[in-house]
């Protein structure tokens, strides 16, 4: 079993100003992709995701999919602190995401989101957007497994 989480950066969703929609979307998701998981934690955009991303690796989780902070504004900080926490990118993953909407949404050529592993934790950003949830999730979908049995330790 794949224990995953999603993490929510959303300055005004973690306010209580509205309801994130693309946490509940992305849970569903991963669920329907055989993974553990709980309902989003929701935290403002900065340092609150690298807190929940710390707390994720200290409970073992093995994926944490975060929804929103990957653009260009001044408040945009989760792929500068998803970075830092890193051992090491994998820029593939982020690549075909932009890529499976570049067409269909010409703005995703802006998204920062990185991909990467902390530990033997896959992490990945997506966009806070429930088109950048689908996304995500259907480039996801068919390398989800290997990669995690591989951070496990799975042969090739």
């Amino acid at each position: 079993m794949i224990r995953a989480r999603v993490v929510v950066a959303s300055n005004r969703a973690a306010a209580g100003v509205y309801a994130d929609t693309s946490g509940p979307m992305l849970v569903v998701g991963l669920r329907e992709l055989g993974c553990q998981v709980d309902e989003p934690v929701v935290v403002p955009d900065g340092d609150p995701v690298g807190e929940a991303l710390r707390a994720a690796r200290a409970d073992g989780v093995d994926v944490v999919v975060t929804s929103g902070g990957t653009g260009i504004t001044p408040t945009d900080r989760t792929p500068d602190v998803t970075r830092a926490l890193l051992d090491y990118e994998i820029p593939g993953i982020a690549e075909a995401i932009r890529a499976h909407s570049r067409d269909r949404v010409p703005t995703s050529a802006l998204s920062r989101a990185v991909a990467g592993v902390a530990g033997q934790m896959l992490v990945v950003n997506l966009p806070g957007s429930t088109g950048g949830a689908k996304d995500g999730l259907a480039v996801l979908g068919p390398i989800l497994r290997h990669a995690v049995d591989q951070l496990r330790g799975g042969d090739h």
